[in-house]
């Protein structure tokens, strides 16, 4: 597959910082998978670990994340909230990248559909580099080779095209609206998938003074939903 000329590879949509925002991470855990990390560590070795999705060169405090790579950050997010250290399920991926053979594997729909049954039978190969860690992503549950729920619940929340990459994005934070990324839309930033307008407008309206009731009229957005991108919004903030 070439992704020299399709946008979700090419294209920088977001900085670091937006879409740590986006996929509910802090900021400096998105910068170091962008960008790898150097530990320094008084008397020992230094800790340094690869960048772990895909980013773009770009000057300082300019988008340099393609969609793709927010895609990569949505999965990673997931490993995090299962509690399971990064450093420690990075072999595990390797393997993944190496044994599905496609770049770009935390954003392939093969990891959902493969990638269970690679991690198991990876896992169970006694003595091996990342055996163990690997083994904790995966749950053997009625001879059935899955993901642990927290991972195949976010890996449900990513659409795929028919050239088996991401395309689509549902984001995590919301428990009513249902709030996307489209890179074909609004240069991929979260918008109400009904009504189609980005959350950030609406938020602004509604911080200059307007009602939820005329905002829910403009832009054809349920109130539930309004209100659901409110308590986000100001979740964040707090």
């Amino acid at each position: 597959m070439t992704t020299k000329s399709d946008i979700r590879f090419t294209r920088p949509l977001y900085t670091s910082a937006e879409a740590a925002r986006i996929v509910g991470v802090p900021p400096s855990t998105f910068a170091s998978w962008a960008k790898g990390y150097v530990r320094r560590r008084s008397g020992k070795r230094d800790v340094a670990g690869a960048a772990v999705v895909t980013a773009l060169k770009a000057p300082s405090q300019m988008p340099s994340i393609p969609f793709i790579g927010l895609a990569e950050g949505l999965v990673l997010a997931a490993v995090r909230k299962s509690g399971v250290p990064l450093q420690r399920v990075r072999p595990a991926f390797d393997v993944l990248a190496r044994e599905l053979g496609v770049e770009h594997a935390l954003a392939s729909k093969r990891l959902y559909t493969d990638g269970a049954e690679i991690l198991f039978d990876y896992s169970t190969k006694p003595r091996r580099a990342g055996a163990a860690e690997v083994g904790e992503l995966v749950v053997v549950r009625n001879k059935q080779r899955v993901f642990t729920e927290v991972v195949e619940q976010y890996l449900r929340r990513l659409e795929y095209a028919k050239d088996g990459y991401a395309r689509l994005l549902h984001l995590p934070a919301y428990t009513r609206a249902d709030v996307v990324c489209d890179p074909e839309r609004s240069f991929g930033s979260p918008i109400f998938a009904r009504g189609g307008v980005r959350v950030d407008d609406v938020l602004d309206r509604f911080q200059a003074g307007e009602s939820l009731e005329d905002l829910a009229d403009d832009f054809g957005v349920p109130s539930a939903d309004l209100e659901d991108a409110l308590r986000v919004a100001s979740r964040r903030a707090a």
